[in-house]
């Protein structure tokens, strides 16, 4: 029986995650409230957070901003103290860079989906992907809280 579910398990061997490259569609939602939801996280995501053009960052972010990663600091200027210090400004692209799986909006929230790719442990020669999130909540038009599986 061990053998049979070591060699089912192997016969199932990881599906890559994939980047979606239709952003456009991503973007798209029937209820017009979400759909300007996932725009708006989606040209932070470019504008701030890509590009690091932190001067921006009140366009889009609640200056009681909170913030659930715990290597980043909570609170608007404490998020641009911060990746000031290890990003600078780039030209800000048409496109979300980060290879983006999907975009899902509900209710307040909007969450990324993304292609993260890691050295295999047993074969760091290798890689393997998965798939990491960035979820927002938006409130009064800005982002007022954010969640990712970030560890210490």
């Amino acid at each position: 029986f061990v053998l049979a579910l070591v060699i089912s398990i192997a016969a199932q061997a990881q599906v890559p995650v994939t980047p979606n490259p239709d952003h456009e569609s991503m973007l798209r939602h029937p209820d017009p409230r979400l759909a300007a939801n996932k725009r708006f996280v989606y040209d932070f995501w470019r504008e701030v957070f890509e590009a690091a053009h932190m001067g921006l960052a009140p366009k889009y972010m609640a200056e009681t901003y909170i913030q659930h990663n715990p290597r980043v600091p909570t609170g608007r200027q404490a998020f641009i103290d911060f990746f000031t210090k290890v990003r600078k400004p780039t030209p800000i692209e048409a496109r979300v860079k980060a290879p983006l799986v999907a975009m899902l909006a509900d209710g307040d929230l909007v969450t990324m989906m993304f292609v993260r790719e890691y050295p295999e442990p047993n074969d760091p020669t290798k890689k393997y992907t998965t798939t990491w999130f960035d979820l927002f909540r938006i409130v009064d038009g800005k982002i007022a809280e954010h969640w990712d599986p970030a560890v210490k």
